[in-house]
């Protein structure tokens, strides 16, 4: 069997890579090599038994080139960023993905399966629930409540403060560009495939973390922005009051949940949330991150927030454990395993960049008050 990697030289592809060869499967890589994750070209990790081809996902010769002779297509490239570039997320994510359709049709290419990367930012503001009106889905929350420091989630009928659920695949509800590129994204991927008679799955990942995660992509975030502040002597710049609830799933769970779905004939055609199911605070992720790298350090909240980022965003994962899968590492092992590759890489300085500044100036960034 062979399979198609697009993306397969980045974090999550190239663990994917390493299992289908240790599968004894053919593996092929299409990868740009965008230089913003990619700065020195392609990595050292890239295992030598695959078929390499750097290529668009926007350019159809390119796919041509890659499906010939594949059976299953894993389609992880994705873009991803902070920045207001609102149209290059829909043309890679979206475009890219029906370009994909378009040329398994024009080819007539026989691919037994197609598994998508999505994402949690599907979600949006996520889910809530309000004592007197249930299930909130939030269109976001307002800006004078951040502006005065008040980081909860209101019910938009009664205003009252809400409690977050675990997010549930069947409502997705994204507002950033990046979750709505995502959505369409999957979206495109599900209906075309069904279109063509050809087998389909999304995965909607939680953060994913691990060995590999880029140091030179800003998006990598709170691992890559944190470990590189505690090991620089830093301060760490913590948003809002520091208690947003976030999903840390590790790359290898993310692998074993590709490897199911690949081979389960009950995922064709469904969406799954991959993640941890467990709620981390930011503080909590900050102490455990500093306590690795011996920092006796209390973060303390900036009372800074990111536009459009949501209050609370963790996983139920109870559909996907139907098809025998759970996540197996533990946030310890997660950022134990990320600080070692971290370690090992040295000469950090080379990985620093002024992106916080940036995001300033654009007004991603916003100072509610003063600490």
């Amino acid at each position: 069997m062979r399979v198609l990697i697009t993306g397969g030289a980045g974090f999550i592809g190239s663990h994917l890579a390493d299992r289908f060869i240790e599968q004894g499967w053919q593996v092929r890589i299409l990868d740009s090599l965008q230089r913003r994750v990619h700065p020195r070209g392609a990595p050292q990790y890239l295992p030598s038994q695959a078929d390499f081809i750097q290529g668009d996902v926007t350019n159809a010769r390119d796919w041509e080139v890659a499906l010939e002779g594949v059976d299953v297509v894993s389609h992880q490239a994705a873009y991803q960023d902070y920045f207001p570039d609102y149209s290059h997320f829909m043309s890679a994510n979206v475009a890219g993905t029906a370009l994909l359709f378009e040329v398994i049709a024009a080819r007539k290419f026989p691919i037994r399966k197609v598994v998508v990367a999505s994402s949690q930012a599907v979600y949006g503001e996520g889910q809530y629930d309000c004592p007197d009106h249930n299930l909130v889905l939030s269109m976001g929350r307002k800006l004078p409540d951040l502006n005065k420091g008040d980081w909860e989630v209101h019910c938009p009928a009664c205003e009252k403060t809400t409690r977050p659920r675990l997010l549930e695949e069947a409502y997705p509800n994204p507002l950033s560009p990046y979750g709505v590129s995502k959505y369409c994204q999957e979206m495109t991927a599900l209906r075309l495939a069904r279109l063509q008679g050809i087998p389909c799955v999304a995965l909607r990942y939680s953060i994913t973390q691990g060995p590999r995660q880029s140091l030179f992509n800003q998006y990598s975030g709170i691992a890559r922005i944190f470990t590189l502040c505690l090991m620089r002597g830093e301060p760490l710049v913590i948003f809002e009051d520091g208690l947003l609830q976030r999903d840390y799933v590790h790359v290898e769970d993310v692998v074993e949940a590709n490897w199911v779905v690949t081979h389960d004939d009950r995922a064709n055609g469904e969406a799954f949330n991959v993640g941890s199911g467990v709620p981390t605070t930011v503080l909590q992720y900050a102490r455990r991150l500093a306590r690795r790298l011996g920092k006796n350090l209390e973060p303390k909240p900036s009372g800074m927030y990111r536009l459009g980022d949501a209050r609370h965003s963790v996983s139920s994962i109870e559909k996907l454990k139907k098809l025998g899968w759970q996540p197996r590492r533990t946030l310890d092992d997660i950022i134990n395993d990320f600080v070692n590759w971290v370690i090992g890489l040295g000469d950090l300085e080379r990985y620093v960049t002024d992106a916080h500044q940036r995001l300033l100036e654009l007004g991603v960034l916003r100072q509610a008050y003063e600490r």
